[in-house]
């Protein structure tokens, strides 16, 4: 799949990043009943990590450190 066996990694890290800032603004939201910013500011950064992962993967392809493969088509 990849040439760069370290993306797989930087990908998992940055989906870990995505998931626990989600869980961290639920956590704010149960805690503080949404009264503070921090909810706001839990979401902000993970579209933020979200934004920064697309473009991350959209560079390596371009790098070609990723190849994409699609689906393959099965002709009848």
């Amino acid at each position: 799949m990849a040439h760069n066996p370290q993306m797989k990694w930087i990908v998992i890290f940055a989906f870990v990043l995505i998931i626990g800032s989600l869980a961290s603004a639920m956590v704010f939201l149960v805690r503080d009943r949404g009264q503070t910013r921090n909810v706001a500011r839990a979401l902000t950064f993970r579209i933020g990590f979200s934004i920064a992962l697309f473009a991350l993967i959209l560079l390596a392809n371009w790098m070609g450190w990723i190849e994409s493969t699609g689906i393959p088509v099965q002709r009848q």
